[in-house]
């Protein structure tokens, strides 16, 4: 794995260039396969798939952040770089994304598994044989460690990869109410409340009177789901009270100077105990905002790759059976 040397060290601007930084790809090689996952009887999402030539070594379901979608640049350079390395690419997204306000109730929240447990399901039905992994990104690291820790020992998923990850929601509801991410918060809220808007389930003046993320999830996310208030929410739904109960190899990538996430969070006693989980901690990223010094700028997706790598090899090593002379 290579060492990450960033391109600025401002956080602020790997955050922003991370996100606006082109990712011009010719994807003619894997067409795009776009199918609605009936999760229960009032939601669709919307999962993109696209296949690797030849036989897939694994299958990778994207997660995407807050307002996120499977166009989001994270996600179409992972994807990318995931069909190269003999992967299926699923761009799994969450509820009202991608297109599908009017096909879902509710909007999604940071905690909700129950969509991705009904996709993994069906994968599982399809009877593939090939092996499954999350790779969750913020908030969709939130799910995908959710997931993990509530499925426990499972052959549903083989690993986990998540970067950016706040697995501490109130600490990081709190840290980006703070004035030096006004202008994301902002961004955010505009996104959300026509999010919410286009469901025509909720009203105007409700979602514009609501100024903060901590005021829409008190008001509409959290009694959407039978949650007593955004604090309510916020104490049941983190990751980090789900950590031990991960059985799945695990990566938890991190920037120390993440504008939305204080790096305090993840002191949580549960990494370091849990040794399926490995934590991957550096001094610079921003928020999702790993663009390297050198080429490939991407250097995230290349630790994400060869995790997988990684993972599949030694399962495959486990499961195969030893004679006398190998022991």
């Amino acid at each position: 794995m290579r060492p990450f040397k960033p391109l600025f060290n401002n956080p602020h601007v790997l955050t922003i260039l991370g996100n606006f930084w082109p990712r011009k790809y010719d994807f003619s090689r894997f067409p795009m396969e776009s199918r609605l996952i009936r999760t229960d009887d009032d939601t669709q999402i919307l999962v993109q798939t696209q296949r690797p030539e030849g036989t897939p070594r694994g299958e990778v379901i994207l997660l995407h952040g807050l307002e996120g979608g499977g166009d989001s640049g994270y996600i179409v350079s992972m994807a990318w770089d995931l069909l190269n390395a003999g992967y299926t690419a699923h761009r799994f997204h969450m509820r009202t994304c991608g297109n599908t306000e009017h096909l879902c109730k509710t909007l999604y929240h940071a905690g909700l598994t129950s969509d991705l447990y009904s996709f993994l399901q069906q994968i599982k039905a399809e009877n593939t044989g090939t092996p499954v992994l999350l790779c969750g990104f913020s908030l969709g690291g939130n799910v995908s460690l959710k997931m993990a820790g509530e499925l426990g020992r499972t052959d549903l998923i083989a690993g986990v990869c998540v970067v950016s990850t706040p697995i501490d929601l109130a600490m990081g509801v709190v840290r980006m109410g703070q004035r030096d991410n006004r202008l994301y918060e902002e961004r955010f809220m505009k996104r959300m409340r026509q999010r919410l808007l286009a469901t025509g389930r909720f009203p105007k003046d409700v979602l514009e009177a609501a100024r903060t993320i901590y005021e829409i999830d008190d008001k509409v996310t959290a009694p959407s789901f039978g949650f007593d208030g955004a604090d309510h929410y916020y104490a049941t739904q983190s990751s980090k009270d789900f950590l031990h109960g991960i059985r799945v190899p695990t990566l938890m990538i991190q920037a120390k100077d993440d504008t939305f996430i204080p790096f305090a969070m993840y002191s949580n006693p549960a990494i370091a105990a849990n040794p399926n989980i490995r934590l991957l901690v550096t001094e610079h990223g921003g928020h999702l905002g790993y663009l390297s010094r050198t080429k490939p700028r991407f250097w995230i997706d290349d630790v994400v790759v060869e995790f997988f790598g990684d993972v599949l090899t030694a399962a495959k090593e486990f499961a195969t059976p030893r004679t006398a002379d190998s022991y």
